[in-house]
């Protein structure tokens, strides 16, 4: 999982993750998915979906840290996942592919779809399952908890045996990758072409598909730069827009708020095309260097946190382009999920006169960025805080600035989880002495935690009761609060552009397309 959430990071850096969203009361939460509705007796056969990306992969390895975000859209419509995300992020079993599981202690049983065949007419096996473990099990710590693979009492079973309880199973084995290999799939749509440097992907029917039949003929993933161009000329037919948004062409920051708007506007503007507005599985947050400096002593940490006005920051990043701003209050659940809280009074601390002196890193090219940056600079003056923002080339912003620890406060996105227990300890794990006796720190930048905040985690993962598990997922997070790490800023919001009559496509949230689903209206 470390080479995902740093793949994840190095995109959140990149891009600033999804940055767009409709114009409700400031504090008004974000719906969690907005599709175009229909009945699939009303979605017309055939019709090829034009979908614009940033950039086409030269492979469809989800896994590899090097993966474009938009690899795993792709992904889905080709590959098994035995469960899916609903628009809450909660893990919902597919029974295209998976007709029942069931867990006891430390082992799972998957009861498998026996219609359920890879491209070439091989079922789904247990010789998949193990050679994703083999190949994840050294980077991956839910593959790496496994204890052995094997068939169950038919060939549609397959018993995965963990070394000790593991309760965020779910997420494992979506995407699930074939034993054989590439290009065999088994999804609604298989690959006809992949091509990384013409910028284009054509999935079309697979006609081994065992499920709702598809209902176009083909989908065609094109890498677009120009999103609102390739809209109004008819080039398209759905489009994230929050990149496009979130760099607009100007130097100044205010004039960064006007032209962003101004594409806003162009965009809700073209004809034939409808806005759909969903929070982003991403949330904008700013860590506190514990590893060096006056930021070493976590009383100052808890102060400079307390001395964040995050209502007003998410105001500052969003509002200017009427975009909901309501602040997040937890590190590990987003305003969406079951069970979220916002924990930020465990922070306990005032704000009050510092007297500091700190640097600020951010990903250069995003204006909501560059916003809350100078936002966070005026607040901070107020209280007697000098901070000196920076903002440094995207491209080199995690390996080069924000691993390398030189700096004091860095505002930067995560990708939010639905399996945070496990996924998201990495980022707040207590950094152990490694083979030179100095502390490393991994993927947790503030350099900060305590065993409790590891144990509570460790707990969560194994605790079988989800109302138990999120209790102490909630506890983890007020001890986050507690020690000063960071703060929690704002969900990021998801802007999809979709040709009218375009059914099943918009913003979605925590979750992915029902591929089979998308088409025309009649």
């Amino acid at each position: 999982m470390k080479r995902l959430l740093a793949a994840a990071l190095l995109l959140c850096a990149l891009t600033g993750c999804s940055d767009g969203g409709p114009a409700p009361a400031a504090d008004r939460q974000q719906a969690a998915a907005d599709l175009t509705p229909a009945d699939r007796a009303a979605v017309r056969q055939g019709g090829t979906l034009r979908w614009a990306v940033d950039e086409v992969p030269a492979d469809l390895d989800v896994y590899a840290a090097t993966a474009p975000p938009d690899t795993a859209l792709i992904a889905h419509a080709l590959l098994p996942s035995l469960y899916r995300l609903d628009d809450r992020g909660r893990p919902v079993a597919d029974p295209d592919y998976l007709a029942g599981a069931k867990a006891a202690d430390r082992t799972v049983v998957y009861r498998l779809n026996p219609k359920a065949v890879w491209s070439d007419g091989t079922p789904l096996a247990a010789a998949d399952f193990t050679a994703q473990w083999t190949a994840l099990r050294g980077s991956h710590p839910g593959y790496g908890a496994i204890e052995s693979i094997a068939p169950g009492a038919d060939p549609h079973q397959v018993k995965v045996v963990f070394r000790q309880p593991y309760q965020d199973w779910q997420g494992l084995f979506s995407p699930l990758y074939p034993a054989r290999g590439l290009p065999r799939s088994a999804g609604p749509f298989a690959l006809e072409s992949l091509d990384a440097k013409a910028g284009r992907a054509v999935l079309a029917r697979n006609p081994r598909w065992w499920g709702d039949a598809p209902k176009v003929d083909e989908i065609d993933f094109l890498a677009t730069p120009d999103r609102l161009a390739a809209l109004d000329r008819n080039q398209v037919d759905v489009a994230a827009l929050e990149g496009t948004l979130d760099h607009p062409p100007a130097a100044k920051s205010a004039d960064a708020v006007q032209s962003a708007a101004q594409l806003l506007r162009r965009a809700e503007s073209l004809p034939g095309i409808t806005l759909h507005r969903a929070a982003a599985p991403a949330f904008t947050q700013l860590t506190l260097n514990g590893a060096r400096g006056p930021l070493a002593e976590p009383a100052v940490r808890r102060a400079v946190a307390a001395a964040v006005d995050r209502r007003k920051l998410a105001a500052a990043a969003l509002a200017p382009l009427g975009l909901p701003a309501a602040p997040l209050g937890n590190h590990l659940l987003m305003a969406g999920q079951p069970g979220y809280r916002d924990d930020s009074p465990a922070l306990g601390a005032t704000a009050k006169q510092l007297k500091l002196d700190l640097s600020l890193i951010y990903p250069d090219g995003s204006a909501a960025a560059r916003r809350t940056a100078d936002a966070l600079v005026a607040q901070l003056a107020g209280q007697g805080v000098t901070v000196h923002p920076q903002a440094l080339p995207a491209a080199g912003f995690v390996a080069d600035h924000l691993a390398a620890g030189d700096w004091d406060l860095a505002l930067f996105s995560w990708p939010a989880t639905a399996f945070p227990a496990v996924d998201e300890r990495p980022l707040y794990a207590k950094p152990r002495p490694g083979a030179d006796g100095r502390p490393v720190s991994g993927l947790n930048y503030g350099g900060t935690g305590t065993d409790e905040i590891d144990a509570l985690f460790d707990r969560a993962a194994a605790e079988p009761d989800q109302s138990r598990r999120t209790a102490l997922l909630l506890q983890a997070d007020q001890r986050i609060w507690e020690e000063g790490h960071s703060v929690p800023l704002y969900q990021r919001p998801e802007l999809v552009a979709v040709r009218t009559g375009v059914a099943g496509a918009g913003a979605y949230g925590f979750g992915w397309p029902r591929y089979q689903d998308l088409g025309f209206l009649s």
